[in-house]
């Protein structure tokens, strides 16, 4: 699981900038011991890990200091990395709270109509767009942004990777990008309308 994310060299001594993944930056002083999962999909530290010498927030974010990264050259090394805990490590969860990488996978089904509509399956979750993290939900060419807020969400099975959702009326409307057979549509129909003007023009 990620908790972090190294965005640049901090100072002179290899310290680092992150960028939290967690909501619980307490933690750290608990979590001594971490895994890097280069930008490359390498993993660095493996077998003993990285041990975490010191931490302090700072603008938003965190500075982290790994022991045996002492230099700015050490530190540019580790851009992009992920700082991750085995699952063993998290925080436990209260209520319809859940971690970001237990949803994805899990497919969305929208409830509260004569037939329940499977909307695809979560791929990605975006924090920080509102007051709710978005679910980025896929389903063949056509990505859908639903808002996992309390209010819409009626059941939450992440064992059985399954979650029901019950959303206002046209609000997947509004944020659906258009999927390619969509585009193609409404190119034709712009289309249409352009060589109607066409015709008016010359009579």
């Amino acid at each position: 699981m990620s908790i972090a994310r190294i965005i640049k060299p901090q100072g002179r001594r290899g310290e680092v900038a992150a960028e939290l993944l967690t909501d619980f930056p307490g933690r750290f002083a608990e979590r001594k011991h971490v895994h890097l999962l280069l930008k490359s999909g390498q993993w660095r530290g493996q077998l003993s890990g990285f041990e975490i010498e010191d931490f302090w927030p700072h603008k938003g974010r965190m500075i982290l200091k790994f022991r045996g990264v002492d230099s700015i050259s050490d530190a540019e090394k580790l851009a992009g990395a992920e700082v991750q805990i085995e699952r063993g490590q998290r925080a436990p969860l209260e209520g319809n709270a859940a971690y970001a990488g237990d949803l994805v996978g899990c497919a969305v089904v929208e409830v509260g109509r004569e037939t329940p509509r499977q909307l695809g399956v979560i791929d990605d979750v975006l924090a920080g767009a509102g007051e709710a993290p978005l679910l980025v939900v896929k389903s063949g060419s056509r990505e859908l942004l639903v808002p996992f807020a309390e209010e819409f969400l009626r059941k939450m099975d992440v064992g059985g990777r399954r979650i029901e959702v019950a959303l206002p009326e046209g609000l997947l409307a509004l944020d659906a990008p258009l999927s390619a057979a969509e585009k193609q549509e409404q190119h034709r129909g712009a289309e249409t309308k352009g060589k109607r003007k066409k015709e008016k023009g010359k009579s």
